[in-house]
Parts: structure tokens; sequence; C-alpha cells
């Protein structure tokens, strides 16, 4: 079995109610007191992509100090730029290619993919990232199960805002899907609302925004409610390869 925990677009800009937002989600996490085997962070970490709002996310999520009582795994997303991401945030040197890496827990694999495209709100998965994925999972069990988790839902949401900027070319993530029966559900983030649906005969599950939550086109005319709580998943994989998850808000 594994256990995630799942946070999506902090949108740190250096304000102070985004970092106050991130390190409430961030203590509520870090106090937990069973298992969680790693806390997954699906993209937007940074508002405007600079080297100063991914080194407050080092520290707020425990990348430098090691004060993260578990592993933190990071993807991309359309509002983080992928140079100073490299460096900052995870200690690395800069460059400007897909941010793409696997994580090989007992209970599963979780392939991290870059999604996001530089100059663009649009998300894709592009050539060197397939290729990457592909390779991954060749290098697995071949009954080990593994978890997609990418910025950009490749299918709607019913709102205006997070469907005019989705993943490209869905088909051909539905082909790889189609391929590969050991993945056993995406996760993803942008949305800014907690969702849950099908993509390609696979669970899709759409993470909360920490920084805000959108409101769907029936709460109301006001896209971003600022007001509501941090939000949060959980997502227990288990022995069968069966996808369970669980939506919490953080007070």
């Amino acid at each position: 079995m594994l256990v995630l925990a799942h946070i999506s677009d902090l949108h740190l800009d250096a304000s102070p109610r985004a970092t106050e937002r991130a390190e409430r989600v961030r203590d509520l996490l870090w106090r937990l007191p069973g298992r969680v085997d790693a806390l997954l962070v699906t993209g937007d970490v940074a508002d405007h992509g600079t080297e100063a709002e991914y080194e407050e996310a080092a520290r707020i999520l425990g990348l430098r100090d090691g004060s993260a009582p578990f592993p933190v795994l990071v993807c991309p997303g359309n509002h983080d730029s992928r140079a100073p991401y490299r460096k900052a945030l995870l200690g690395r040197p800069a460059a400007d290619g897909p941010v793409n890496e696997m994580r090989v827990f007992d209970g599963g694999a979780v392939l991290m993919c870059d999604s996001s495209i530089p100059g663009s709100d649009e998300g894709e998965l592009d050539e060197e990232t397939y290729a990457w994925i592909e390779a991954s999972l060749d290098g697995l069990d071949a009954d080990r199960p593994a978890l997609l988790a990418f910025h950009h839902p490749p299918t709607a949401l019913h709102h205006p805002l997070p469907d005019s900027y989705r993943l490209r070319n869905p088909g051909r993530l539905a082909a790889l899907l189609d391929r590969r029966p050991s993945i056993a559900g995406l996760i993803t983030g942008h949305a800014h609302t907690p969702a849950a649906t099908v993509f390609a005969g696979r669970p899709l599950m759409v993470g909360p925004g920490v920084t805000w939550t959108l409101r769907l086109p029936w709460e109301g005319d006001q896209i971003a409610d600022r007001d509501a709580p941090v939000g949060l998943a959980y997502h227990v994989l288990d022995d069968t390869g069966l996808l369970t998850s669980h939506f919490r808000t953080v007070t």
C-alpha cells in the first residue's frame, strides 16, 4: 500500500497570506500521527517563478533542512520556471529542459512529469517526457503499480478557466494508458478545485489549491474564493492497484 498526501498550487509570492496558507497545511502534515509515505506537490509552487519564491518553498517544505517527516515529491506547473525551480527548489544545476523524476516505494511508483510549456499557461507532455515515462515504466517490475503526477488535467472539469488551459493532445496520453496497464491513476493540480473523474479508463484525481479555491459556474460569478480554507488530499494505492482518494480542508 502507498499513502500520499497531496497539495497543489501554492503560488508563493512573498506575501504573508501565501506563506501563512502554505505553512498552515505544512504544519498539519508534519504533525500527522499515522503513516504517510510522501507528500506530492503538483505544480504552481511559485507564482512568478523567481529564485526567491523557490527558496521560500524549499524552506516551507523542508527540502533544505530535512525537516519533512517523509519524502516531498514535486512537479512544475504553468507558473513555474524550470531553471530557478531546479536551482533554488531542488538544489540542482539550472537547466531549461523538462523536470521529470520518479520515486519508487514498496507500494508503487510515482512519476512526477513536467507538463509545463515555457511561456504558456497550457500544458503538454513533450517528446522527451513521453520517452522518459516509457523508459521509467520499462525499468519497473511488471507487477508494480505506478501513478502519473503532473499539473494540467487532460480532460474538461466544466469550468471555463481551467478548461481553457488543460493538457494538449490528450489522445496521446490515452494511448499510453492503453498500452500501460500498470498505470493505476493520474494525479494533477492546476484547477484549484478538488475533483475526481475518469480519463481513458483510469481514475483522475485533481488536488485542491492551497492559495484559493475555484468557484464553479453555479456557485457565483467571482472565480476565486480566497476565503475558502486550504485544501489537501490523501491518495491510497492499495495492494490490488486500486486508487482511493480522500479530500480535507485545513482551517
